[in-house]
């Protein structure tokens, strides 16, 4: 799918969570739609955080304890530090890391920011879409070696995919064409820690929020399940602790114990 012109007068969602993250690159419709969103789903906030804080582990994960070199950062959405390049190139610094959105001011914002350290490691942006995961991998073999193991980041994208559009196939469609030894990094939002048993439970805030985002303007992110989101890891190994609330994935140890679930889940898998 073609990029779009920046449209300051309708609210995007890599800009609405850059607002959410504390960011800059933002106009006012997004943090308009933003802080609406946020007042009747305030748990938004975290998850935008523990998302951030998900891919910092899972980047040291696999570019300390697996030798990875390769990131292929598919919805990266606007720069937010740290980026996985940063992560990468700081415990490896020849790492070649590939960032992938369809967003025209992420693009801007991306080749200006997303640079590479002093070490040999290489850092690009490329302009597509995951919904054409074909040209998407086109493009990226340009700046990988793909007869080498890559880890693919899909980091809250997947569920910007409409049904229609059978995200599973789509990810597996990508993973297909990684070699023997590839990871599966897969975060998304969920819509279960807010639901109580019963035959006709109301509607819970994420729904609320939604909702609300859509008739706002902004395009729809559909929530899924954890049993929904296993479907992205068939074929694959997870490692542990499986596929759990985001922050709940190897966290860092802290002095009060746990963090508390969210409603967004995440896994790393081995191709094998």
């Amino acid at each position: 799918m073609a990029s779009q012109e920046i449209d300051t007068d309708v609210p995007h969602q890599a800009r609405i969570w850059n607002h959410w993250l504390g960011g800059k690159d933002n106009y006012p419709i997004d943090r308009q739609v933003g802080d609406q969103v946020r007042a009747v789903f305030p748990e938004i906030a975290d998850i935008a955080r523990h998302s951030r804080a998900f891919l910092a582990r899972a980047v040291r994960f696999l570019a300390e304890e697996h030798g990875v070199r390769q990131f292929l950062d598919v919805g990266t959405g606007l720069p937010t530090s740290p980026n996985t390049h940063e992560i990468a190139q700081a415990h490896a610094p020849d790492s070649t890391v590939v960032y992938v959105d369809n967003d025209p001011l992420v693009l801007v914002h991306a080749r200006a920011l997303l640079t590479s350290g002093p070490g040999k490691g290489t850092t690009t942006y490329i302009d597509a879409d995951v919904r054409d995961p074909r040209r998407l991998l086109e493009q990226a073999g340009a700046h990988l070696d793909l007869s080498r193991p890559v880890a693919l980041m899909l980091l809250g994208v997947m569920g910007n995919v409409a049904d229609q559009d059978d995200p599973p196939t789509i990810v597996a469609g990508l993973v297909d064409a990684l070699a023997p030894g590839s990871w599966l990094v897969l975060n998304d939002g969920t819509d279960v820690l807010g639901r109580q048993p019963g035959p006709a439970p109301d509607e819970t805030a994420r729904a609320a929020a939604i909702t609300l985002y859509v008739q706002a303007g902004a395009h729809r992110y559909y929530a899924r399940t954890p049993e929904y989101l296993s479907r992205f890891f068939e074929g694959l190994t997870l490692v542990e602790p499986g596929i759990v609330s985001t922050p709940l994935w190897r966290p860092e140890p802290t002095q009060v114990g746990l963090p508390r679930p969210v409603d967004a889940f995440a896994g790393v898998a081995l191709k094998p």
